[in-house]
């Protein structure tokens, strides 16, 4: 258990005597404001605040944010007023105090409006100061470490939410140490068999691998002091969750995953990381293909090493990691290396620049950003980047996300850039804006000052400041525009529907009053930059006038006949607006049935969906026909069960056809009856549509040991 005494001599390492003497008053009061309370485990609460802050203390966090670790909970659990911590501590304090106060009310759900919102929040106080997440990364480690004496069903809750969150902002802000731990500790209460399972078959391996591993260390060892370049060599065992994601995405037998070999060199300095690697390749046989530069260029959350992988003895793959001492100190620390809270941005290392701008760019983007919705659809691309990395014409490095068009670099150079571009050269050769990006391109923009965003821009970016500066830009510079875009688009969809476009005054304010828009020119501007899609605010307008307020449509007899509106046409591209179900994950050929919800958004489902069934009874009036648009570029998750003979090799032959089919598994669970002899396998794959789904599907069906095969529904 941690103690007082040993967080004293960890920060008198770093910390001045009259800090430290504040830290300490922070320990007394917390004490005294825990005395009497116990944690689940048996052990007096004030255990827990002191974990936490000898965590932040290993990141030598300044001393505000060590008495915010002390004193984190005292607000939440004790009624302590935040006035009172102002008095006694200092504002600062309080207010980061109470910024790790209100994320721990946060419950993360998975209502979408809900979980966006939650997010929204966390993010925006890591942006107003990244200290608090530290905190909050640090406290949600230490009950992590001591999930065990959660109740089953709480325990999966809190680690599907840690993976989920937590995880990827650890990464993003280069905190590898406890992105790892967090990520182990999350997969072993998630899935405890596969975690078990994994754990002994790494544990019997690990002896059969000892001879190679001694093998390689002595004759690198030798080699690079041989050369005269002082190193510290060390065998680098993977996670248990990276063999099972690596197993799951690649899909490779446990073997396979274990065959690779992993050693990390730290060097002395800079030069000394190139002169190793050609020491190195003198020595086994580099394999084509398989070297990274992280060195020159980084990634985005500041992680510099050189990889290679090279034929080691035996022929087995064996993989480097060289890098410095500065280096490793941040590919394990990242922005919490040494993080100075300095007023003069000139005093940040480069890393912590970059971290800067990023959390900066949160704010920009919450600031022309209406709902969370809308804000979590922003930043998740920027959250969970897979890098590309290309030049200006003048060889300046920037990293955008896999997927990034020529629009995005112009966003991300200056917005004002962005909205007067007009025109890119990529590779000196003219290309449209719409062109995506690859590693090692050269980017110029061309721009006008009479340049302005066009709406058909938001179809081809991908970043989520791009997106948000484009929509801030149509809703304030082009309002006008976007206003009378908005009306035409609205007016064609009254007009499909047989209404009148002229609404009454009585429904206009119960419209705005149910859409949450404060005028109609709002609304039509919503509509304009495509926040809201036309047939479906004519779809609620419809449903709330009398019969529907459609003009009636006569035979040639005479006779009224019943109006049928246009089925509303998804792309699948909608964002926000229209959502696939998931129940059911509609695929292009399922035939659809829409739910109208009261806030305008609509729920996609398959027709026959049960869950979609249930709903119609209660709001029958609220479901429109939707179809699926003609062209569609993109694919749809939909799930597949498989019972299956338990043979050797059955889900590696079953993941190895979904990939010859060319569709992707997102995600393989199995069900454990207790029937040895048979296992139920769930997987989530992404597929073009039901033809391609079909095709997928008989070539599992034709692998022996699969007994039987059927798409989930519901």
């Amino acid at each position: 258990m941690a103690t007082f005494t040993h967080l004293t001599h960890k920060l008198e390492e770093y910390l001045s005597p009259s800090e430290l003497k504040k830290v300490k008053e922070a320990y007394r009061f917390s004490d005294e404001a825990h005395l009497g309370q116990m944690r689940k485990s048996g052990e007096p609460y004030i255990s827990h605040p002191l974990a936490v802050a000898e965590i932040c203390a290993d990141w030598k966090l300044d001393a505000q944010a060590m008495m915010a670790a002390l004193l984190h909970d005292v607000m939440e659990d004790q009624g302590v007023r935040k006035e009172e911590l102002i008095e006694r501590f200092g504002a600062p304090v309080a207010s980061l105090v109470d910024g790790l106060s209100k994320l721990d009310k946060i419950e993360f759900q998975s209502q979408i409006e809900a979980q966006a919102e939650n997010f929204r929040k966390m993010l925006l106080a890591m942006a107003r100061d990244v200290r608090v997440i530290l905190v909050k990364l640090a406290d949600r480690l230490h009950n992590m470490r001591t999930l065990g004496a959660m109740a089953p069903e709480k325990k999966r809750r809190i680690a599907r939410e840690t993976m989920e969150v937590y995880v990827p902002i650890a990464h993003r802000l280069g905190l590898n140490n406890i992105y790892r731990e967090l990520q182990e500790l999350s997969f072993s209460h998630l899935y405890p068999l596969r975690h078990k399972t994994l754990s002994k078959a790494v544990k019997s391996a690990r002896g059969n691998r000892r001879e190679v591993v001694t093998k390689i260390l002595e004759s690198v060892t030798s080699t690079l002091i041989a050369a005269g370049i002082p190193a510290q060599v060390d065998g680098r065992e993977k996670t248990l969750y990276g063999i099972y994601r690596k197993m799951r995405n690649k899909h490779l037998s446990f073997s396979q995953v274990l065959d690779v070999y992993g050693f990390r060199v730290v060097v002395d300095s800079f030069a000394n990381c190139y002169v190793a690697l050609g020491t190195l390749h003198s020595l086994f046989k580099p394999m084509p293909g398989k070297f990274k530069d992280y060195i020159a260029i980084p990634k985005l959350n500041g992680y510099q090493s050189l990889h290679t992988t090279l034929i080691g003895p035996y022929g087995t793959p064996v993989e480097f990691q060289i890098r410095t001492q500065d280096m490793h100190r941040v590919a394990e620390s990242g922005v919490a290396a040494h993080w100075l809270y300095k007023d003069d941005e000139g005093s940040l290392t480069d890393l912590q620049q970059r971290t800067h701008a990023w959390l900066q760019s949160l704010l920009d983007i919450q600031k022309q950003t209406g709902d969370s919705a809308e804000f979590l659809e922003h930043v998740k691309v920027d959250l969970f980047p897979d890098s590309v990395y290309v030049f200006t014409p003048k060889s300046k490095i920037i990293a955008l996300p896999r997927g990034a068009t020529a629009l995005d670099f112009a966003y991300n150079i200056h917005t004002d850039i962005g909205d007067q571009t007009t025109s890119v050269v990529i590779n000196h050769e003219p290309a449209p804006l719409r062109t995506e990006l690859h590693n090692g391109d050269i980017v110029e923009i061309i721009t006008s000052p009479s340049s302005r965003p066009s709406p058909n821009w938001l179809g081809y970016v991908r970043t989520g400041k791009a997106r948000s500066a484009i929509r801030h830009r149509l809703r304030t510079v082009n309002l006008v525009e976007s206003q009378a875009l908005g009306k035409r688009l609205l007016t064609n969809a009254l007009n499909t529907l047989g209404l009148d476009p002229d609404l009454p005054i009585a429904l206009i304010e119960r419209l705005l009053n149910e859409s949450s828009a404060k005028t109609m020119d709002e609304l039509y501007a919503d509509i304009g930059i495509g926040t809201r899609m036309a047939p479906l605010v004519a779809r609620h307008i419809m449903g709330m006038t009398e019969n529907g307020g459609a003009i009636p449509q006569l035979d040639v007899e005479g006779h009224m006949l019943p109006s049928k509106p246009d089925p509303v046409v998804i792309t699948g591209n909608e964002g926000a607006t229209v959502q696939l179900a998931a129940c059911c994950l509609p695929i292009p050929g399922d035939k659809l049935i829409g739910h109208l919800k009261h806030d305008q958004a609509l729920i996609v489902h398959v027709d026959d969906c049960e869950t979609a069934k249930r709903h119609r009874e209660k709001e029958p009036d609220r479901w429109i026909e939707v179809t699926w648009a003609g062209e569609l570029n993109r694919r749809f998750e939909c799930r597949i069960t498989i019972l299956a003979h338990n043979q050797k090799g059955t889900l590696a032959r079953i993941a190895a056809q979904i990939g010859e089919a060319d569709a992707h598994i997102v995600s393989v669970s199995m069900d454990d009856d207790g029937d040895p002899a048979m296992k139920n396998l769930r997987f989530t794959i992404q597929v073009e549509d039901r033809v391609h789904l079909a095709r997928t599907m008989r070539g599992i069906r034709s692998i022996d040991s699969v007994a039987r095969i059927l798409r989930e529904r519901s």
